[in-house]
């Protein structure tokens, strides 16, 4: 069961127990809230009307020391220490507890020195027991103990109770992250459009690269078919050209045979 789940139940265990009260008898249900050991929020029992009334009254300092554990730290206690109960031992260290979650809203890293000042630690083996069995091993922060840099790296932290006027600068904060987001939305969406247009344009150009490559190639070929039927074109007329001059040699030989017989006389009468 994680620690919201529980928080609820604790919540609820409560709410009804102050709703069903009034008066001094409250004080008991608000100590025995401020000092359980798995409750950490508080702004819910608040809101009971019967707690509400506890304002003006002689009761009121009870409706105080409710408030500080709802919103305070323990150095805030001990300035105000005069106007509110004594705390018992369980109150102090939820209330150190406490003081943790609130320094890990501001800080992820949160030095030895800053945090052995606030809880009233004499010494750093004291204040890493502090954050290992009272704060980790509870589950209300998940971190990283760095004794080189003597701090205490912050990954995780429960979350506390919104103090009045809060939630104002919560809603401004979240309005302007989705200001920012919004805008930064339309910039990725125009470099989108841009970068679509951009391919759109190589698709073209591709395009139009093998089209024109196309259009070379079928020059190419035909230029090739050209010359090539050329040099047929003049191997024949070459070879038209030597056929007629065999033939007009073969037809002199025809006309002027010589006879053996009258060589012979030709020699003699000489």
């Amino acid at each position: 069961m994680d620690i919201e789940q529980k928080q609820a139940e604790h919540i609820d265990y409560f709410v009804k127990q102050a709703s069903n009260l009034k008066g001094s008898a409250l004080a008991n249900v608000i100590v025995e809230a401020t000092s359980h050991p798995a409750l950490f929020a508080f702004s819910e029992i608040l809101s009971v009307p019967s707690v509400i009334e506890l304002e003006g009254t002689e009761n009121d300092i009870f409706l105080g020391l409710l408030r500080m554990f709802a919103y305070g730290t323990w150095s805030e206690y001990k300035s105000d220490a005069s106007r509110l109960p004594q705390l018992v031992p369980e109150q102090v260290l939820k209330l150190k507890q406490l003081t943790v979650l609130t320094l890990a809203e501001a800080n992820k890293v949160l030095p030895y020195d800053t945090l052995m000042h606030e809880m009233d630690v004499t010494n750093v083996r004291e204040l890493e027991d502090f954050l290992i069995n009272d704060c980790m091993y509870v589950g209300i922060v998940r971190g990283k103990l760095d004794q080189l840099r003597r701090c205490f790296e912050v990954q995780f932290a429960a979350g506390r109770d919104l103090r009045p006027g809060q939630l104002g600068g919560m809603i401004r904060t979240l309005s302007n992250w989705l200001s920012t987001s919004e805008n930064l939305l339309v910039s990725i969406q125009e470099k989108i459009k841009w970068a679509d247009s951009m391919s759109e344009m190589d698709k073209k150009h591709k395009k139009e690269v093998e089209e024109r490559i196309d259009e070379v190639k079928k020059t190419l070929s035909v230029k090739a078919d050209l010359d090539h039927r050329g040099h047929e074109e003049i191997s024949s007329e070459l070879g038209g050209v030597m056929d007629y001059e065999e033939d007009r040699s073969r037809s002199k030989r025809r006309r002027h045979p010589i006879v053996r017989g009258d060589r012979d006389k030709e020699e003699n009468l000489g």
